[in-house]
């Protein structure tokens, strides 16, 4: 059983120290060798105060997408030129993706990047929401939006490894379903990384 966390919480949970992440960390053997460098991409972990506790929000990607269709993805995406920084790609995709202001986000502050088998080197940025808004799904993007508690992910009990074959190899990866969402890959990943630092 994962205590209640609150705003104070989730930053000192980001104070711990810890060692970048990837798809590649249950499957050491067929991380390939770069030819190119990785692309960089931003990723918002937005976390809002509920009555019954704190809650992520989480998207599910429009099976319409030609890259990860129908998977759990936290808002984000790639860094563009016109982007400052890791941090503001995040935010302008969270306000695209789910019509979360950046005015409306608190950085708490950031986990460590994650590689992922489509060469982006992803940045997991915490972001804790100030006021209610209502969530607006970019058609092209988003067929859901949704909310798991955070003590959910915070309970590494909740999270298991499992396989299957993707071009011809067996790949291994971490899963923490909640509910009808079957979240896994990179995303299940990142969130294990903050799950490990509660034991920390």
């Amino acid at each position: 059983m994962v205590r209640t966390i609150d705003r104070d919480g989730i930053a000192a949970l980001l104070q711990k120290s810890g060692e970048s992440s990837s798809d590649f960390d249950l499957n050491k053997a067929l991380q390939p060798e770069l030819k190119s460098p990785l692309r960089p991409a931003g990723v918002l972990i937005p976390i809002r105060s509920a009555p019954d506790g704190a809650r992520v929000i989480l998207t599910k990607r429009s099976s319409a997408l030609k890259h990860h269709p129908g998977q759990i993805a936290f808002p984000g995406g790639r860094v563009d030129p016109t982007d400052h920084d890791h941090i503001a790609a995040a935010l302008r995709e969270a306000y695209e993706e789910i019509g979360l202001p950046p005015s409306n986000v608190e950085i708490l502050g950031e986990l460590p990047s994650h590689q992922t088998v489509t060469q982006f080197e992803m940045f997991p940025v915490l972001g804790w929401i100030r006021d209610d808004f209502i969530p607006l799904p970019e058609a092209g993007e988003v067929s859901e939006i949704f909310e798991v508690p955070l003590e959910h992910v915070l309970n590494a009990d909740n999270f298991s490894i499992q396989s299957r074959r993707w071009r011809g190899q067996v790949r291994s990866f971490y899963t923490v379903p909640y509910g009808p969402y079957y979240i896994w890959g990179a995303t299940a990943r990142i969130l294990r990384v903050l799950a490990d630092r509660v034991s920390q």
